[in-house]
């Protein structure tokens, strides 16, 4: 073992392909094939174990050195932390759920929304619905029923309905405390997840607003909205964890607390059982199994890739390329933040699994650019969920596709916010620039 930084090594780049190549040829047979969700019949932590196998024979270190270097990757800090976040927030998803809390936002939603303003107001019921429960997936399961049936009663093209539901879901799911995708942005640049938060609004507000007032010009009558019963109370544990990750609470005690608090509103108003509370919390584990498994695995393998100088590698690369686009050092590491986010996402079609294998290169790219971790952290969130919300072949699309059916491709075109998003990144880039590390030392000490 030597503590001499790597040399950089393209070869050391190959089980990274490996894995990619699997994972994206798999999905695009079965998606040649007809098979729904195409690009995850082959699970993840599956498709990365013969990568793992290649990282540790082109490793020249003896054996025990490799699998020591690997094992090291699977428990380092940010990754264990990250993983029972992961289990914290399934659990808080899927017992809200069962308390009625998804219903509850979904009906307070809907009784505000006047019938001319129904695509804005979808946008923002998923929005508000994601952040709360920090995933795109499971709003979009939650609202795409009721979507369904408001496009079909005011005679909305449901392509366009599809397309508004994921754009809210992308919303949240890149602002949202609880989702994986914002965990892993977090930890993996070391930055606090409200730092996060508030680097993120200056970009995706805006893009929001835009994506509001372009909605709202798209005429679709004034047909009346039917609102689902529900009990408005069970509501409160979603805007209670909004409202403590604000304050900069510790994420381990707000998903703690919301966990409680959203059984206590359950055992009072749906006779919510104590073996049933057990059990759900169970479920919200094993809901986030493969994104579990997946983060430690990706974690061993990158600790070998960088051992043997691949990430080296990507990073001199990336860079090379990134500074022809600005002669400014921290904006060049934006748009190498940026373009390898977006095009690790296209490869992989998982914005979190993106950030995960992005995420090493890309604060070594913050670092010698000057730029902020919590900048670092908002670019590498912002671009995989703008290129996750576009992809045909992501889960979103296809879930939508499947719900409405209608092609995926179809769904994928009317994501909006996503596009949107992406213009004003790349526009603040250019005009404000990335918050530098310089900036926020500065705040500190004010």
């Amino acid at each position: 073992m030597t503590n001499n930084p790597p040399k950089a090594s393209a070869i050391a780049l190959l089980p990274l392909a490996l894995f990619l190549a699997l994972f994206l040829g798999t999905g695009i047979y079965f998606h040649l094939s007809g098979v729904e969700m195409a690009f995850y019949q082959l699970a993840s932590p599956v498709a990365i174990l013969p990568a793992i196998i290649l990282a540790v024979i082109l490793s020249k270190e003896a054996l025990n050195s490799r699998i020591q270097t690997f094992v090291e990757g699977v428990g380092h800090n940010n990754i264990i932390t990250m993983c029972l976040i992961y289990l914290l927030a399934g659990a808080f998803s899927t017992v809200a759920a069962a308390t009625g809390g998804v219903d509850a936002m979904v009906a307070l939603g809907l009784s505000i929304i006047p019938p001319a303003f129904l695509l804005p107001g979808i946008f923002l019921i998923a929005a508000v619905v994601s952040t709360a429960m920090g995933t795109s997936m499971g709003t979009l399961a939650a609202l795409a029923p009721v979507a369904l049936g408001l496009s079909q009663a005011a005679g909305i093209n449901p392509a366009l309905m599809a397309g508004v539901l994921v754009s809210g879901a992308m919303f949240g799911d890149n602002l949202s405390f609880i989702s994986d995708t914002t965990i892993a942005a977090t930890r993996t640049q070391g930055c606090a997840m409200k730092d996060k938060f508030r680097a993120n609004l200056r970009i995706a507000v805006p893009a929001a607003v835009l994506t509001v007032i372009a909605l709202a010009f798209i005429d679709v009558g004034s047909a009346p909205i039917a609102v689902p019963e529900a009990n408005y109370w069970l509501a409160l544990p979603y805007f209670f964890i909004i409202a403590l990750a604000v304050s900069g609470l510790n994420v381990f005690v707000v998903l703690t607390l919301g966990i409680i608090l959203a059984a206590v509103f359950g055992f009072v108003a749906v006779d919510y059982a104590v073996v049933a509370f057990s059990q759900d919390i169970y479920e919200g584990f094993t809901s986030m199994q493969e994104i579990f498994l997946l983060s430690l695995l990706i974690g061993g393998l990158s600790a070998l890739i960088r051992q043997q100088g691949g990430l080296a590698f990507l990073s001199n690369t990336v860079e090379r390329v990134a500074a022809k686009l600005s002669k400014r050092k921290e904006r060049s590491a934006a748009f190498g933040i940026s373009g390898l986010t977006a095009l690790t996402n296209l490869a992989v079609a998982n914005n979190t699994v993106t950030i995960l294998l992005s995420g090493e290169v890309s604060k070594r790219l913050a670092k010698e650019g000057g730029v902020a971790p919590k900048q670092s952290a908002s670019y590498l969130d912002i671009f995989a969920c703008v290129v996750q919300g576009v992809l045909p072949y992501g889960a979103q699309a296809l879930l939508m596709g499947a719900s409405f059916g209608i092609s995926p491709l179809a769904v994928s075109v009317n994501t909006f916010y996503c596009f949107i998003l992406a213009v004003v990144a790349v526009a603040s880039i250019f005009v404000l620039g990335p918050i530098r590390a310089d900036d926020v030392v500065e705040e500190a000490q004010v």
